[in-house]
Formats: C-alpha cells, sequence, structure tokens
C-alpha cells in the first residue's frame, strides 16, 4: 500500500513539475503574443497590417528565401545522401560527422564565417540573396543527409535490380521504382528545412540587412528598435500560426517515415570499383568539400589574417573589451557557458521528470509528450517576444535567470529525445522482480532505471547546453546590461560595425564559439551512439 501511495506520488510530482514549468515559460509567453495581437491591437488594425504592401512584401520575400533555399539544399544533399547511403566510403563516418558539424553552429557563425569566405574570394555579396541562400544550404545539409540518407541506406534494392536485369538503364530504375520510394522521405526532409529557413533569423539578420527584411527580423526591429509592440505582435501571430501548421506537418511526414522503415533491414553498399563510380564519388565529395568546409576553412584564415599578413591578434584582443560591446568578448563567450550549464541543468532536471511522466503516466502523460514539442515548433525569436511581452509587469524579467530559462526551453525536446526512449526500452520485468525480492520504488529507481538513464540524460543536457552556447534569436530579446550579453550578441554587435579590427575580433570570437559547439556536438554524438547500442 505505501509503495502504491509512494509511486502514485513520485507520478503527480513528475507530471506536475514539467507542466507548470511549459506552461509558465511557452503556454503563457505565446498566449500573451496572441492577446496582444487582437486585444491590443483590433481586428482592423489586423487587417490592416496584414492586407498592407509592406507586409505582402515581407512574408513574399520570406516564403521566397525558404523555397530557394529548399531547392538548393535538396541540389546538394540529395548526392551526399546518396553516396554515403550506397557506397562504402573510406572516411564515411569522418564525413558524416563533417555534414553534422554545420547544423549545431550558432548562427551568427554561420554569417560570419560567409562573410569571411565573400572576402576572401574577393566577392561582394553581403546583404546578398544569394549569400542567404548559401549560408541556408550550409546550415541545413545535414537535415537532407541525416533523414533521406538514413533511409536510403536501408532501402530494399532487389527491386531496383531486377528491373536493370530486365533491361532498364540506372536512370529510368531510380526514376520509376526508387525515386517514388524516397518522395515522402524527401517531402519531409523539405519540410523541415522549410521550417528552418523560414525561421531563420541570425543568419538573415547579419548577411541580409536592413534591406533582406523576414517576418523574424521585423519581429525584432519592431519591438527591440522602435518599441512597437503591437505591429510586432501581429508578425509575431502570423510567424506562429505558420510554423505551428508547418511543425503538425513535419511531424506526420516522420510519422510517415517510422512506419516506412519500420521492418527494413540495412542492405551492404556497393564497392567503388570502376572509372563512372570514382568520378561520381569524387564529384560529390569536390561539392561536399566547397560547401561545407570552405566557409570554415575561410573563417579561419580570414581570423587569422592581421594586415598582409597571419597573427593571433584578433585573439589576443578577445581579452580587452572594445568601445562597442559592454565586456570584452572572452567575458560574454564565458557568460554563454554560465548559461548554457544553467540551461542544460534545469532541461535536464525537467526533462527527467517530464520522461517519466510521458512513459509512465497514461494519457496525461501523451499529452504532455505534444506540448513539450511546441518548443521546437515555435521559433526562438516569437518565443523570446513572448517572454517581453508576457512578463513585462513582472520583475522576474530582469532577472538574469530568464535567459537560462529561456535556452532550457529550447534544449528541453533535446534531453526528452535521449531520455524518453532509454525509459521506454526499460523491461517492466526487472521492477517486478526487483519489487518481489522487497525492494522499494526509490531503490528501483536509483538501483534500475538510473544506470540505463544516465547516459541519455547527459547526452541530451550536453545537446541543450551545445544549443545555449549559441541561441541568439531569444538572447536578443531578453539580455539586459553586461549580466547577461552572450558571446553570439558580440559577434552580431562587432560585424554590424566597418572596420577590420572589428571585423577580425568577431570572427575570431566565432572561430573560438564554433569550435566549442562542434567539439561538444561531435562528442555528444558519439556517446549517443555508444548510449543506443547499450540500451
Amino acid at each position: 500500500m505505501d509503495g502504491a501511495l509512494d509511486r502514485n506520488r513520485s507520478s503527480l510530482i513528475a507530471l506536475a513539475v514539467p507542466t507548470a514549468f511549459l506552461g509558465a515559460f511557452v503556454v503563457w509567453p505565446l498566449a500573451a503574443v496572441l492577446a496582444r495581437s487582437f486585444v491590443g491591437v483590433g481586428i482592423g488594425d489586423i487587417v490592416d497590417q496584414l492586407t498592407s504592401s509592406g507586409f505582402r512584401s515581407v512574408l513574399l520575400f520570406t516564403l521566397g528565401q525558404a523555397l530557394a533555399s529548399v531547392a538548393l539544399t535538396l541540389v546538394v544533399g540529395l548526392p551526399i545522401a546518396h553516396v554515403l547511403a550506397r557506397y562504402r566510403v573510406r572516411g564515411a563516418a569522418a564525413l558524416r560527422a563533417l555534414v553534422v558539424v554545420p547544423f549545431v553552429l550558432p548562427t551568427v557563425v554561420v554569417a560570419a564565417a560567409f562573410t569571411a569566405l565573400f572576402n576572401r574570394l574577393g566577392l561582394d555579396l553581403d546583404r546578398s540573396f544569394a549569400a542567404i541562400l548559401g549560408a541556408h544550404v550550409f546550415f541545413n545539409v545535414a537535415v537532407v543527409v541525416r533523414i533521406v540518407g538514413g533511409f536510403w541506406a536501408n532501402l530494399d534494392r532487389r527491386e531496383t535490380e531486377a528491373a536493370m536485369m530486365l533491361g532498364a538503364s540506372p536512370f529510368v530504375a531510380f526514376r520509376r521504382i526508387t525515386l517514388p520510394r524516397l518522395a515522402p522521405v524527401i517531402a519531409g526532409s523539405s519540410l523541415v528545412v522549410f521550417l528552418f529557413c523560414f525561421t531563420s533569423f541570425g543568419v538573415i539578420l547579419i548577411l541580409g540587412g536592413p534591406t533582406r527584411a523576414t517576418l523574424e527580423t521585423d519581429i525584432y526591429r519592431f519591438a527591440v528598435f522602435r518599441q512597437e509592440f503591437d505591429d510586432a505582435a501581429v508578425l509575431a501571430m502570423v510567424q506562429l500560426i505558420t510554423v505551428v501548421a508547418l511543425s503538425i506537418g513535419a511531424a506526420r511526414f516522420q510519422r510517415r517515415q517510422s512506419l516506412a522503415t519500420r521492418g527494413r533491414v540495412r542492405v551492404s553498399r556497393v564497392a567503388i570499383d570502376s572509372a563512372k563510380r570514382r568520378f561520381h564519388v569524387g564529384a560529390v565529395g569536390l561539392v561536399a568539400m566547397a560547401v561545407i568546409v570552405a566557409p570554415m576553412a575561410a573563417l579561419v584564415e580570414q581570423s587569422l589574417r592581421v594586415g598582409d599578413g597571419f597573427g593571433f591578434s584578433h585573439y589576443a584582443n578577445l581579452f580587452e573589451r572594445g568601445p562597442l560591446l559592454p565586456v570584452a568578448p572572452m567575458t560574454a563567450l564565458g557568460r554563454s557557458v554560465m548559461f548554457a550549464v544553467g540551461a542544460a541543468a534545469i532541461a535536464a532536471a525537467v526533462g527527467l521528470l517530464g520522461a517519466i511522466a510521458i512513459t509512465r503516466g497514461g494519457r496525461a502523460g501523451r499529452m504532455l509528450e505534444v506540448g513539450a514539442l511546441v518548443p521546437l515548433g515555435v521559433s526562438a525569436v516569437t518565443l523570446g517576444f513572448g517572454y517581453l511581452v508576457g512578463f513585462a509587469a513582472l520583475d522576474f524579467r530582469s532577472s538574469i535567470w530568464i535567459v537560462p530559462i529561456a535556452h532550457a526551453v529550447i534544449g528541453l525536446p533535446f534531453v526528452l529525445a535521449a531520455t524518453v526512449p532509454a525509459f521506454r526500452s526499460i523491461d517492466g520485468r526487472l521492477h517486478e522482480a526487483a519489487a518481489s525480492l522487497g525492494a522499494d520504488p526509490a531503490t528501483i529507481r536509483r538501483r534500475i532505471d538510473w544506470p540505463l538513464v544516465r547516459t541519455p540524460l547527459l547526452t541530451g543536457a550536453g545537446f541543450a547546453a551545445a544549443v545555449s552556447i549559441g541561441e541568439f534569436g531569444a538572447t536578443s530579446f531578453l539580455a539586459r546590461g553586461r549580466s547577461s550579453f552572450t558571446a553570439p550578441m558580440a559577434v552580431f554587435r562587432l560585424l554590424s560595425q566597418p572596420g577590420a579590427l572589428l571585423r577580425g575580433q568577431a570572427l575570431a570570437l566565432s572561430v573560438v564559439i564554433g569550435a566549442t559547439v562542434a567539439l561538444l556536438a561531435l562528442v555528444l554524438e558519439r556517446r549517443r551512439r555508444d548510449s543506443v547500442s547499450l540500451l
């Protein structure tokens, strides 16, 4: 009887804490945005704003750059996915890791990398549409390679081989057999890439400038610079509705992909044993190097360029505070790391309880699982603006803790993605056997559950920390003064001003941020694969 009461009490706490957290820091801010849109503005003003030529121009550009980015990302990503899925490539693991690195880099670092690349090539592409597209391809190619390539690697080739034995050319066999089976997965990955590009903020703010406005950047400019909260609220409402619809569509495609891959057996990869195959793989490798390696290499090279030579003076200047920044860049990086540790701790604590509630809370747990995915479908800019509006009357907004809490909200889905499968993999018979031997619920959790979920929990918390270090969208709304000034904000401020010294300092700081996040993500990715093999 006492054991049942203890389990019920534990389940109630596990459900109450993440529910209260999401209610306070997700539902309330988003509800405040919607309330500001309808109550503070009024239906007539909303209609006027949404039918204005300025709004149509911003919306069309937002949609246009996202669609063009998706198309180019598919052009670059699908050949890489094909090579990794079908051929035995030497160094394939390193190539997969290399493809993932851009995706985990902070957006301000990606923007800085392309700024350095254009300067290195002598191209005047700053504030251009081409710059935005190039950065989006660099950033999102991992989505196509991981989603489509993972499915492609498990696709049974027997139907294709039979068609070719009956006289079909490789192109016809691909078009008539392989492509129709890949189409739903390609569409799903395209929708995910479109979602990321539609909500892109740092890349467009830095590389696009004021003449390349999207919904995200206009929300930021209306709220932060103009203090026109009503207009920003209307844009945020449109952004929120669109992103939620896209997220629902992406979730449906993911469920279809899970059903499509269920029961498939991984097929062996073929050798690169002909000149035609060697040319194909080599050409794809060169494209991958040009798209992925070139911007990062240019970023490092330009950060070391001092006048006509090379040196580390830009890195040395990171320890000194310039006139544009409230603190030294390395101090800002230290603040980012501190926020990341706090965000990871909060996300881990809430995520652990949430995972328990999701796996053992019945219908309430399933509802919590859906609610916990909301931060993935809401842009950080909209979330940050929601905090600005929702907590305007509270002193809490001025607290330094609001930044790591916002980062924890963004990182919470990563923790749940790692811990929920770990809890679901635990055999219930282990609990029954331990209980029959006299173990109380606390002992069962400590001796059985914790050893199995510890590594996934730490992995998820590590990814939450990596996201926090580079987070820029929500932080740009919440940071106030020296105590909450982060490294991505320092990069943005340095790049927004002319001058070789400031630009070199921004590139050097971008290298440090990028190296920190990339190293953390690669270590965690390896731990994640190891933990999956153990569970």
